[in-house]
C-alpha cells in the first residue's frame, strides 16, 4: 500500500503543481485551491505536534508529497522519510533535500531496531492492510521511550453509517475505542488521545454553506461540477487556525466521537 498523507474524498481531479504527482484522492497535495481545507486539515497536525519533534530523530512511516517531514525537518536533528511509492520518493528528494527520503514498505521499515525517537503517521494508518504489523514495526524502530504520533480520520464522522470506508484508499477506518486498542495490544502506553474539531472560523462557514462545507465540497465533486465562487474562495482562505485540536475527556462540548480526525500520541516503555 502505498504510504501517502491524504484523506477526504477527493474526487475531483484539479491542476496541480508537480506534473510528478498526481492528485489521486491517495494524498493530498499544497498550493491548490480546490484541495485547500484537506491539504490544511492536515497540515495542522504537523503543527501542532512538532514541537515533540525538537532535536530528535524522526522516522516520517508515510511521508506523501513531503510537505510535512520537511516542517518537521525546521526544529529536529534528522528526518528520514518512507514512503512506497517510487514517483513519491523522487520527488521529495529533489524537492525537499533536508529530509532523508527512502523507498519502502511500512510492514517492514528499512531502519534498524532502535533506530529513531519519533515516529510521525499521520493519515496513513487507514491505508494499510495490516495495522497490527505496522505497529510493531513502529515499536521495534523506535527508541524506549520513544514517541508514536498518529492521526487518522475518526470512521464514526468520517465514514456515518458505513460498513465500508466513503474513501476507496482506505482499507480500515477507526474510531478512537479502536485505535487506542490497536496501540496499548501493540505494546504502547497511551499519553494522550485527541480531536480535531471545526473552530469558530469554519464553524461559520459550516452554517453558509448548508451546515457543512465539508458536505458542499464533496457535492461539487461527485457532480463534477464548476465551483461557485463562494465555495472556491473560503475553502482557498482556510488555514491551520481554523482548527482546534482537543484532548478527549477535557472539554464536555467536544466529545472524542464527535471529532473529524484523531490525533494519538503513545509511548514505546
Amino acid at each position: 500500500m502505498s504510504a501517502s498523507a491524504a484523506e477526504g474524498p477527493h474526487l475531483h481531479t484539479a491542476p496541480q503543481t508537480d506534473p510528478g504527482l498526481v492528485l489521486t484522492g491517495e494524498r493530498t497535495i499544497p498550493g491548490l485551491a480546490e484541495e485547500n481545507y484537506w491539504f490544511r486539515r492536515h497540515e495542522v497536525v504537523y503543527h501542532r505536534l512538532a514541537p515533540r519533534c525538537a532535536g530528535r530523530r524522526v522516522l516520517e512511516a508515510g511521508c506523501g508529497e513531503g510537505y510535512g517531514a520537511d516542517l518537521i525537518a525546521g526544529v529536529a536533528a534528522e528526518v528520514v522519510a518512507v514512503d512506497y511509492d517510487a514517483a513519491t520518493v523522487a520527488h521529495v528528494r529533489t524537492r525537499y533535500p533536508r529530509v532523508g527520503i527512502r523507498h519502502g514498505n511500512l510492514a517492514a521499515l528499512p531502519l534498524p531496531d532502535a533506530a529513531v525517537d519519533v515516529v510521525v503517521n499521520f493519515q496513513v494508518i487507514e491505508h494499510l492492510w495490516d495495522q497490527p504489523g505496522f505497529i510493531a514495526e513502529c515499536a521495534r524502530v523506535l527508541r524506549p521511550g520513544g514517541l508514536l504520533l498518529i492521526s487518522t480520520p475518526n470512521r464514526i464522522t468520517f465514514s456515518p453509517g458505513r460498513d465500508t470506508p466513503i474513501n476507496p484508499f482506505h482499507t480500515r477506518e477507526l474510531h478512537a475505542a479502536e485505535l487506542t486498542a490497536l496501540l496499548t495490544d501493540g505494546g504502547f502506553t497511551m499519553e494522550s488521545m485527541n480531536g480535531l474539531f471545526h473552530g469558530a472560523a469554519l464553524r461559520a462557514l459550516d452554517a453558509r454553506h448548508g451546515g457543512s462545507i465539508i458536505d458542499a465540497q464533496v457535492a461539487r465533486a461527485v457532480a463534477d461540477a464548476p465551483w461557485p465562487a463562494a465555495l472556491l474562495a473560503d475553502v482557498t482562505a482556510v488555514g491551520v487556525d481554523d482548527f482546534a485540536m482537543i484532548e478527549a475527556g477535557t472539554d464536555p462540548a467536544h466529545p472524542i466521537d464527535e471529532s473529524l480526525d484523531l490525533i494519538a500520541i503513545a509511548v514505546r516503555p
